[in-house]
Protein backbone atom coordinates (compact mmCIF):
# COMPACT_ATOMS: atom_id res chain seq x y z
CA UNK A 1 0.00 0.00 0.00
CA UNK A 2 1.58 3.36 -1.06
CA UNK A 3 2.47 5.80 1.72
CA UNK A 4 0.10 8.72 2.20
CA UNK A 5 1.27 12.10 1.00
CA UNK A 6 3.16 14.16 3.59
CA UNK A 7 2.50 17.88 3.73
CA UNK A 8 5.21 20.23 5.03
CA UNK A 9 4.72 22.69 7.88
CA UNK A 10 6.65 25.81 8.90
CA UNK A 11 8.64 23.66 11.36
CA UNK A 12 11.70 21.67 10.32
CA UNK A 13 11.10 17.92 10.30
CA UNK A 14 7.38 18.25 11.00
CA UNK A 15 4.85 17.02 8.41
CA UNK A 16 1.28 15.88 8.41
CA UNK A 17 -1.14 13.68 6.50
CA UNK A 18 -4.83 14.21 6.01
CA UNK A 19 -6.89 11.61 7.82
CA UNK A 20 -10.10 11.09 9.74
CA UNK A 21 -10.68 11.46 13.47
CA UNK A 22 -12.32 8.63 15.49
CA UNK A 23 -15.64 10.43 14.94
CA UNK A 24 -15.13 10.48 11.17
CA UNK A 25 -14.25 14.15 10.79
CA UNK A 26 -11.29 15.26 8.65
CA UNK A 27 -8.16 16.08 10.67
CA UNK A 28 -4.38 16.38 10.43
CA UNK A 29 -2.12 13.67 11.75
CA UNK A 30 1.39 14.97 12.51
CA UNK A 31 4.72 13.17 12.03
CA UNK A 32 8.24 14.10 13.01
CA UNK A 33 11.43 13.15 11.19
CA UNK A 34 14.94 13.36 12.64
CA UNK A 35 18.33 11.69 12.64
CA UNK A 36 19.74 10.04 15.77
CA UNK A 37 22.73 7.75 16.26
CA UNK A 38 23.30 7.74 12.52
CA UNK A 39 19.78 6.59 11.73
CA UNK A 40 16.90 8.40 10.01
CA UNK A 41 13.78 8.05 12.17
CA UNK A 42 10.17 8.98 11.46
CA UNK A 43 7.51 8.73 14.16
CA UNK A 44 3.91 9.69 14.61
CA UNK A 45 3.66 12.77 16.84
CA UNK A 46 -0.11 12.85 17.38
CA UNK A 47 -3.51 13.79 16.03
CA UNK A 48 -5.05 17.19 15.70
CA UNK A 49 -8.11 15.95 17.64
CA UNK A 50 -5.77 15.05 20.51
CA UNK A 51 -4.41 18.60 20.70
CA UNK A 52 -1.29 18.12 18.58
CA UNK A 53 -0.05 21.16 16.64
CA UNK A 54 3.02 21.75 14.44
CA UNK A 55 4.68 23.69 17.30
CA UNK A 56 4.10 20.88 19.83
CA UNK A 57 5.32 18.31 17.31
CA UNK A 58 8.50 20.41 16.84
CA UNK A 59 9.14 20.46 20.61
CA UNK A 60 8.58 16.71 20.77
CA UNK A 61 11.08 16.28 17.92
CA UNK A 62 13.69 18.31 19.81
CA UNK A 63 13.19 16.26 22.97
CA UNK A 64 13.65 13.05 21.00
CA UNK A 65 16.89 14.32 19.46
CA UNK A 66 18.35 15.47 22.80
CA UNK A 67 17.22 12.34 24.64
CA UNK A 68 14.67 14.02 26.92
CA UNK A 69 12.14 11.65 25.39
CA UNK A 70 12.78 8.14 24.14
CA UNK A 71 12.16 7.28 20.54
CA UNK A 72 9.44 4.75 19.90
CA UNK A 73 12.08 2.08 19.27
CA UNK A 74 13.94 2.99 22.45
CA UNK A 75 10.69 2.85 24.38
CA UNK A 76 9.89 -0.60 22.96
CA UNK A 77 13.36 -1.84 23.87
CA UNK A 78 13.06 -0.39 27.37
CA UNK A 79 9.68 -2.04 27.85
CA UNK A 80 11.07 -5.36 26.61
CA UNK A 81 14.00 -5.08 29.04
CA UNK A 82 11.61 -4.20 31.88
CA UNK A 83 9.47 -7.25 31.16
CA UNK A 84 12.53 -9.51 31.06
CA UNK A 85 13.71 -8.05 34.35
CA UNK A 86 10.25 -8.51 35.86
CA UNK A 87 10.13 -12.13 34.71
CA UNK A 88 13.49 -12.72 36.37
CA UNK A 89 12.26 -11.24 39.68
CA UNK A 90 10.94 -13.88 42.07
CA UNK A 91 8.63 -11.82 44.22
CA UNK A 92 6.78 -13.23 47.24
CA UNK A 93 3.61 -13.34 45.14
CA UNK A 94 5.29 -15.17 42.27
CA UNK A 95 6.91 -17.62 44.68
CA UNK A 96 3.52 -18.26 46.31
CA UNK A 97 1.98 -19.16 42.93
CA UNK A 98 4.83 -21.58 42.22
CA UNK A 99 4.72 -23.03 45.73
CA UNK A 100 0.96 -23.65 45.73
CA UNK A 101 1.13 -25.26 42.27
CA UNK A 102 3.08 -28.12 43.86
CA UNK A 103 0.52 -28.78 46.59
CA UNK A 104 -2.54 -31.01 46.56
CA UNK A 105 -5.95 -29.30 46.49
CA UNK A 106 -7.77 -29.32 49.79
CA UNK A 107 -8.74 -27.37 52.86
CA UNK A 108 -5.14 -26.71 53.93
CA UNK A 109 -4.30 -25.17 50.56
CA UNK A 110 -7.52 -23.13 50.59
CA UNK A 111 -6.67 -21.81 54.06
CA UNK A 112 -3.12 -20.84 53.04
CA UNK A 113 -4.40 -19.14 49.88
CA UNK A 114 -6.93 -17.15 51.90
CA UNK A 115 -4.28 -16.12 54.43
CA UNK A 116 -1.83 -15.06 51.72
CA UNK A 117 -4.39 -13.02 49.79
CA UNK A 118 -5.76 -11.35 52.93
CA UNK A 119 -2.62 -10.69 54.98
CA UNK A 120 0.56 -11.00 52.87
CA UNK A 121 -0.21 -10.10 49.25
CA UNK A 122 -0.82 -6.36 49.65
CA UNK A 123 2.02 -5.46 52.05
CA UNK A 124 4.84 -7.65 50.66
CA UNK A 125 3.55 -9.59 47.64
CA UNK A 126 5.50 -7.48 45.11
CA UNK A 127 8.78 -7.63 47.02
CA UNK A 128 11.64 -10.07 46.66
CA UNK A 129 12.62 -11.92 49.86
CA UNK A 130 16.08 -10.29 49.90
CA UNK A 131 14.49 -6.83 49.96
CA UNK A 132 12.46 -7.44 53.12
CA UNK A 133 13.68 -5.82 56.34
CA UNK A 134 13.09 -6.67 60.03
CA UNK A 135 11.15 -3.48 60.80
CA UNK A 136 8.74 -4.14 57.94
CA UNK A 137 7.95 -7.68 59.09
CA UNK A 138 7.74 -6.57 62.72
CA UNK A 139 5.15 -3.92 61.79
CA UNK A 140 3.19 -6.58 59.90
CA UNK A 141 3.32 -8.93 62.90
CA UNK A 142 2.14 -6.22 65.32
CA UNK A 143 -0.68 -5.20 62.98
CA UNK A 144 -1.90 -8.81 62.68
CA UNK A 145 -1.70 -9.32 66.44
CA UNK A 146 -4.25 -6.53 66.99
CA UNK A 147 -7.06 -8.54 65.38
CA UNK A 148 -5.85 -12.16 65.23
CA UNK A 149 -4.85 -14.77 67.79
CA UNK A 150 -1.13 -15.46 68.31
CA UNK A 151 -1.64 -18.91 66.79
CA UNK A 152 -3.13 -17.47 63.60
CA UNK A 153 -0.37 -14.86 63.32
CA UNK A 154 2.17 -17.63 63.70
CA UNK A 155 0.48 -19.61 60.92
CA UNK A 156 0.64 -16.58 58.60
CA UNK A 157 4.34 -15.94 59.27
CA UNK A 158 5.06 -19.66 58.95
CA UNK A 159 3.45 -19.51 55.52
CA UNK A 160 5.81 -16.68 54.56
CA UNK A 161 8.86 -18.71 55.57
CA UNK A 162 7.57 -21.80 53.74
CA UNK A 163 7.12 -19.77 50.54
CA UNK A 164 10.62 -18.31 50.73
CA UNK A 165 12.21 -21.63 51.68
CA UNK A 166 10.58 -23.16 48.61
CA UNK A 167 12.17 -20.48 46.43
CA UNK A 168 15.59 -20.86 48.04
CA UNK A 169 15.55 -24.66 47.81
CA UNK A 170 14.71 -24.46 44.09
CA UNK A 171 17.33 -21.81 43.35
CA UNK A 172 14.80 -19.12 42.45
CA UNK A 173 15.83 -16.47 44.95
CA UNK A 174 17.90 -15.49 47.94
CA UNK A 175 16.45 -16.00 51.38
CA UNK A 176 15.17 -13.46 53.88
CA UNK A 177 18.34 -11.84 55.36
CA UNK A 178 17.08 -12.15 58.95
CA UNK A 179 15.10 -14.51 61.16
CA UNK A 180 11.37 -13.84 61.10
CA UNK A 181 10.17 -13.30 64.66
CA UNK A 182 6.94 -15.17 65.41
CA UNK A 183 4.57 -15.01 68.38
CA UNK A 184 5.08 -17.59 71.10
CA UNK A 185 2.02 -19.78 71.41
CA UNK A 186 0.95 -21.95 74.30
CA UNK A 187 -0.70 -24.82 72.44
CA UNK A 188 -0.75 -27.15 75.41
CA UNK A 189 -4.33 -26.29 76.31
CA UNK A 190 -6.37 -29.34 77.23
CA UNK A 191 -10.13 -29.40 77.45
CA UNK A 192 -12.03 -31.62 79.82
CA UNK A 193 -15.69 -32.01 80.72
CA UNK A 194 -17.01 -33.01 84.12
CA UNK A 195 -19.13 -36.19 84.26
CA UNK A 196 -22.24 -34.02 84.57
CA UNK A 197 -21.28 -31.89 81.54
CA UNK A 198 -20.49 -34.95 79.45
CA UNK A 199 -23.80 -36.59 80.41
CA UNK A 200 -25.71 -33.46 79.42
CA UNK A 201 -23.86 -33.35 76.08
CA UNK A 202 -24.78 -36.98 75.35
CA UNK A 203 -28.45 -36.21 76.12
CA UNK A 204 -28.43 -33.33 73.63
CA UNK A 205 -26.67 -35.47 71.00
CA UNK A 206 -29.24 -38.26 71.44
CA UNK A 207 -32.12 -35.90 70.65
CA UNK A 208 -30.61 -33.40 68.19
CA UNK A 209 -32.31 -33.15 64.80
CA UNK A 210 -29.02 -33.26 62.87
CA UNK A 211 -28.11 -36.87 63.50
CA UNK A 212 -25.14 -36.72 61.12
CA UNK A 213 -23.30 -34.06 63.12
CA UNK A 214 -24.52 -35.50 66.43
CA UNK A 215 -23.03 -38.90 65.62
CA UNK A 216 -19.85 -37.29 64.33
CA UNK A 217 -19.43 -35.60 67.71
CA UNK A 218 -20.15 -38.88 69.50
CA UNK A 219 -17.44 -40.60 67.49
CA UNK A 220 -15.05 -37.75 68.33
CA UNK A 221 -15.81 -38.28 72.01
CA UNK A 222 -15.46 -42.08 71.87
CA UNK A 223 -12.37 -42.31 69.62
CA UNK A 224 -10.49 -38.99 69.79
CA UNK A 225 -10.26 -38.88 65.97
CA UNK A 226 -9.42 -35.44 64.58
CA UNK A 227 -12.09 -33.40 62.80
CA UNK A 228 -10.38 -33.83 59.42
CA UNK A 229 -10.20 -37.58 59.91
CA UNK A 230 -13.90 -37.71 60.76
CA UNK A 231 -14.85 -35.65 57.70
CA UNK A 232 -12.66 -37.84 55.46
CA UNK A 233 -13.97 -41.08 56.94
CA UNK A 234 -15.57 -43.42 54.41
CA UNK A 235 -17.52 -46.63 54.94
CA UNK A 236 -14.75 -48.62 53.32
CA UNK A 237 -12.54 -47.51 56.22
CA UNK A 238 -14.82 -49.24 58.77
CA UNK A 239 -13.99 -52.89 59.38
CA UNK A 240 -16.83 -54.17 61.55
CA UNK A 241 -15.69 -57.79 61.30
CA UNK A 242 -12.18 -57.21 62.65
CA UNK A 243 -13.12 -54.14 64.71
CA UNK A 244 -10.86 -51.47 63.23
CA UNK A 245 -11.18 -47.93 61.85
CA UNK A 246 -8.66 -46.75 59.24
CA UNK A 247 -7.72 -43.07 59.23
CA UNK A 248 -6.45 -42.01 55.81
CA UNK A 249 -3.58 -39.53 55.92
CA UNK A 250 -2.89 -37.70 52.65
CA UNK A 251 0.77 -37.97 51.87
CA UNK A 252 1.42 -39.92 55.06
CA UNK A 253 1.01 -43.34 56.64
CA UNK A 254 -2.55 -44.49 57.36
CA UNK A 255 -3.49 -44.98 61.03
CA UNK A 256 -5.50 -48.01 62.15
CA UNK A 257 -7.45 -47.62 65.39
CA UNK A 258 -9.30 -50.32 67.33
CA UNK A 259 -13.07 -49.84 67.37
CA UNK A 260 -14.38 -49.78 70.94
CA UNK A 261 -17.93 -50.82 71.79
CA UNK A 262 -19.24 -47.24 72.04
CA UNK A 263 -17.86 -46.33 68.61
CA UNK A 264 -19.23 -49.57 67.12
CA UNK A 265 -22.72 -48.79 68.46
CA UNK A 266 -22.64 -45.32 66.86
CA UNK A 267 -21.46 -46.61 63.49
CA UNK A 268 -23.74 -49.67 63.33
CA UNK A 269 -26.85 -47.54 63.92
CA UNK A 270 -25.72 -44.55 61.87
CA UNK A 271 -28.12 -43.77 58.95
CA UNK A 272 -26.94 -43.85 55.33
CA UNK A 273 -29.30 -41.56 53.37
CA UNK A 274 -29.56 -41.48 49.59
CA UNK A 275 -28.90 -38.30 47.61
CA UNK A 276 -30.54 -36.98 44.45
CA UNK A 277 -27.07 -36.12 43.17
CA UNK A 278 -26.21 -39.82 43.50
CA UNK A 279 -29.25 -41.59 41.95
CA UNK A 280 -29.80 -44.91 43.64
CA UNK A 281 -26.52 -44.61 45.47
CA UNK A 282 -25.46 -43.84 48.98
CA UNK A 283 -22.56 -41.56 49.75
CA UNK A 284 -19.19 -43.25 50.38
CA UNK A 285 -18.67 -40.83 53.30
CA UNK A 286 -19.77 -41.78 56.79
CA UNK A 287 -20.74 -38.16 57.55
CA UNK A 288 -21.54 -36.75 54.08
CA UNK A 289 -22.36 -33.18 53.12
CA UNK A 290 -25.53 -31.88 51.49
CA UNK A 291 -24.99 -33.54 48.09
CA UNK A 292 -23.33 -36.70 49.33
CA UNK A 293 -19.84 -35.28 48.87
CA UNK A 294 -17.25 -34.71 51.58
CA UNK A 295 -18.70 -32.43 54.26
CA UNK A 296 -16.82 -29.12 54.44
CA UNK A 297 -17.66 -28.08 58.01
CA UNK A 298 -19.78 -28.88 61.05
CA UNK A 299 -19.08 -25.62 62.88
CA UNK A 300 -22.57 -24.09 62.96
CA UNK A 301 -24.40 -27.24 64.09
CA UNK A 302 -21.63 -28.19 66.55
CA UNK A 303 -21.83 -24.76 68.18
CA UNK A 304 -25.60 -25.08 68.45
CA UNK A 305 -25.18 -28.43 70.19
CA UNK A 306 -22.51 -27.01 72.51
CA UNK A 307 -24.80 -24.13 73.51
CA UNK A 308 -27.77 -26.41 74.15
CA UNK A 309 -25.58 -28.67 76.28
CA UNK A 310 -24.27 -25.69 78.22
CA UNK A 311 -20.62 -26.53 77.54
CA UNK A 312 -18.01 -24.16 79.04
CA UNK A 313 -17.24 -21.00 77.08
CA UNK A 314 -14.26 -21.57 74.82
CA UNK A 315 -14.75 -25.34 74.67
CA UNK A 316 -14.20 -26.40 71.05
CA UNK A 317 -17.01 -28.83 70.13
CA UNK A 318 -14.91 -31.26 68.04
CA UNK A 319 -11.30 -30.70 69.05
CA UNK A 320 -12.35 -30.30 72.66
CA UNK A 321 -13.93 -33.76 72.61
CA UNK A 322 -10.66 -35.17 71.27
CA UNK A 323 -8.89 -33.62 74.28
CA UNK A 324 -11.61 -34.92 76.61
CA UNK A 325 -11.09 -38.44 75.23
CA UNK A 326 -7.33 -38.28 75.85
CA UNK A 327 -7.73 -36.66 79.26
CA UNK A 328 -10.22 -39.31 80.35
CA UNK A 329 -7.92 -42.16 79.34
CA UNK A 330 -4.85 -40.53 80.92
CA UNK A 331 -6.59 -39.81 84.23
CA UNK A 332 -7.97 -43.36 84.45
CA UNK A 333 -4.49 -44.69 85.14
CA UNK A 334 -5.32 -47.75 83.01
CA UNK A 335 -3.66 -46.53 79.79
CA UNK A 336 0.08 -45.89 79.59
CA UNK A 337 1.46 -42.92 77.64
CA UNK A 338 2.71 -45.01 74.71
CA UNK A 339 -0.73 -46.54 74.13
CA UNK A 340 -2.30 -43.09 74.46
CA UNK A 341 0.12 -41.75 71.85
CA UNK A 342 -0.93 -44.50 69.42
CA UNK A 343 -4.64 -43.99 70.08
CA UNK A 344 -4.31 -40.23 69.51
CA UNK A 345 -2.25 -40.75 66.32
CA UNK A 346 0.44 -38.44 67.67
CA UNK A 347 3.59 -38.51 65.54
CA UNK A 348 5.75 -37.67 68.51
CA UNK A 349 5.50 -38.60 72.21
CA UNK A 350 6.12 -34.92 72.95
CA UNK A 351 2.57 -34.17 71.80
CA UNK A 352 1.20 -36.69 74.27
CA UNK A 353 3.10 -35.22 77.20
CA UNK A 354 0.41 -32.57 77.75
CA UNK A 355 -1.64 -35.38 79.34
CA UNK A 356 1.24 -36.73 81.43
CA UNK A 357 0.22 -34.82 84.56
CA UNK A 358 -3.18 -36.54 84.48
CA UNK A 359 -1.53 -39.92 84.14
CA UNK A 360 0.89 -39.08 86.96
CA UNK A 361 -2.01 -38.03 89.17
CA UNK A 362 -3.72 -41.38 88.51
CA UNK A 363 -0.49 -43.18 89.44
CA UNK A 364 -0.26 -41.08 92.60
CA UNK A 365 -3.80 -42.10 93.56
CA UNK A 366 -2.79 -45.71 93.03
CA UNK A 367 0.18 -45.24 95.29
CA UNK A 368 -2.08 -43.67 97.92
CA UNK A 369 -4.37 -46.69 97.74
CA UNK A 370 -1.35 -48.95 98.29
CA UNK A 371 -0.32 -46.87 101.29
CA UNK A 372 -3.84 -47.12 102.69
CA UNK A 373 -3.96 -50.89 102.23
CA UNK A 374 -0.59 -51.42 103.85
CA UNK A 375 -1.40 -48.88 106.54
CA UNK A 376 -4.50 -50.80 107.57
CA UNK A 377 -2.42 -53.89 108.13
CA UNK A 378 -0.16 -52.13 110.62
CA UNK A 379 -0.89 -51.89 114.37
CA UNK A 380 -3.29 -49.05 115.13
CA UNK A 381 -3.38 -46.63 118.02
CA UNK A 382 -5.77 -48.80 119.97
CA UNK A 383 -3.87 -52.01 119.28
CA UNK A 384 -1.40 -53.46 121.74
CA UNK A 385 2.06 -54.10 120.38
CA UNK A 386 3.61 -57.23 121.84
CA UNK A 387 7.39 -57.28 121.93
CA UNK A 388 8.85 -60.71 121.84
CA UNK A 389 12.14 -61.28 123.55
CA UNK A 390 14.68 -63.07 121.53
Amino acid sequence: MPAQKRFKTDYKGVTYIEGLSPTGKPEKIYYIRFRKDGKDIEEKAGRQSEGMTPARASLKRADKITGKQLTNEERRQAEKARKLEEEARWTIGKLFDAYTATRHPGKALDTDTQRFNKYLKAPIGEKEPKDLNPMEIDRLRLKLTKTLSPQTVKHILNLLTWIVNYGVNNGYCEGIPFKVKKPSVDNKKTEYLTPEQFKKLMEVLDTHENIQVANLMKLAAFTGIRRGGLLDLQWQDIDFERGFITIRNKGGKDEILPMNDMARKVLETHPRPEFKSLPGKQSPYVFPGRYGQRRATVQITARDIAEKAGLPEGFRPIHGLRHHYASTLASSGKVDMYVLQRLMCHKSPVMTQRYAHLHDEAMRRGADVAAEVFGNSLPGKNEKIVLLKA
